[in-house]
């Protein structure tokens, strides 16, 4: 063999091994640095082992195991790697996705709040789930059939709508007829009559109106010094209450007291006569005992008026003889 091809042979297996040396590193790094953590779904979109997983659109590590969950069989249980210092926290959710269109499925994990904690390797990250073809096709059916009632119910109410419309059209027709139109020119020639024989009497009616305004005038010209004056005079009736309300409030002040001062009389009086009730009723009994007295005088007067001088009565004088 000649020594260039020995050279060439050996530069060869020398890239052949840098080259398998990389990669192995490579893997070697990325699988001894993944941070463990698991999710779970109920619909894993033919996600496989070695997907991407996506942080924030980042491509952030990878999935190691796709399989049915022992403890519920009903949900997949996806096992992935992060890098470290992913900040995957609480409120991160997780869920079925693709880099573009023609890719493969991708696990989706938010960025969410920066204030959430941090979550553990190895903790379950909350996860949300996504449509599948066939859920979007039933409902794409639904939609589809309700569409068509709509469609069947708006072509009946289209048809109501044209038949309103022609009949609509039709009275507009007769009523924009020969015969109509010849009744409109005939009441706009009466209108124009009208309006030329009545034109003399608006006219004179605008004259007076203007007359009647220019008078307005005059008057609101002429009421300007009244309310001047009616100003000044209710400017005087201020100042005169004005002077009066302070000897006004004197005199109500004193008139208080003095009324003070009668009521504190009148309780004074109560209580004396309260006091005194018992010798008013003797002066009272008295006044009675004093007035039957007089009334018994009175009497013996009438009866003997000479008793104010003689005591006795005199003997009747004798018829002489």
């Amino acid at each position: 063999m000649k020594t260039e091809a020995k050279v060439g042979a050996f530069v060869l297996a020398c890239l052949a091994v840098l080259a398998f040396t990389l990669v192995y590193l490579l893997n070697a790094q990325f699988r001894g640095g993944g941070l463990p953590y698991r999710t779970y779904l109920r619909y894993a979109g033919g996600l496989q082992p070695g997907a991407s997983v996506l942080f924030g659109g980042i491509n952030a590590g990878q999935v190691t195991a796709v399989r049915p969950w022992a403890a519920d069989p009903t949900r997949i249980e996806i096992l992935l790697e992060l890098k470290q210092g992913t900040p995957v926290n609480e409120k991160s959710v997780a869920k079925l996705g693709s880099v573009s269109i023609m890719s493969e499925p991708a696990l989706e994990v938010s960025t969410d709040s920066n204030a959430a904690p941090r979550l553990a390797p190895g903790a379950s990250i909350p996860s949300a789930e996504t449509l599948s073809l066939d859920d979007i096709t039933g409902k794409v059916a639904i939609v589809a059939d309700n569409a068509n009632g709509l469609i069947t119910q708006v072509e009946g109410e289209l048809g109501g709508i044209s038949t309103d419309t022609r009949r609509l059209l039709a009275n507009l027709n007769s009523v924009t007829g020969r015969s109509n139109q010849e009744r409109i020119a005939i009441l706009l020639k009466q209108a124009d009559g009208l309006l030329a024989d009545e034109r003399p009497k608006i006219n004179h009616i605008t004259d007076q109106l203007l007359a009647l305004t220019q008078h307005a005038d005059a008057v609101i010209g002429k009421t300007g010094p009244v309310i001047d004056h009616a100003d000044g005079a209710i400017q005087n009736v201020n100042a005169t209450v004005g002077d009066l309300r302070e000897p006004m409030r004197k005199d109500l002040a004193e008139l208080q007291n003095t009324l003070h001062e009668a009521r504190s009389l009148l309780a004074n009086m109560q209580v004396t006569v309260r006091a005194n009730d018992y010798k008013i009723d003797d002066t009272m009994e008295n006044l009675r005992t004093a007035t039957d007295n007089l009334d018994q005088l009175t009497d013996s007067l009438k009866q003997r008026p000479w008793s104010l001088i003689r005591i006795k009565q005199a003997k009747d004088r004798k018829v002489p003889e």
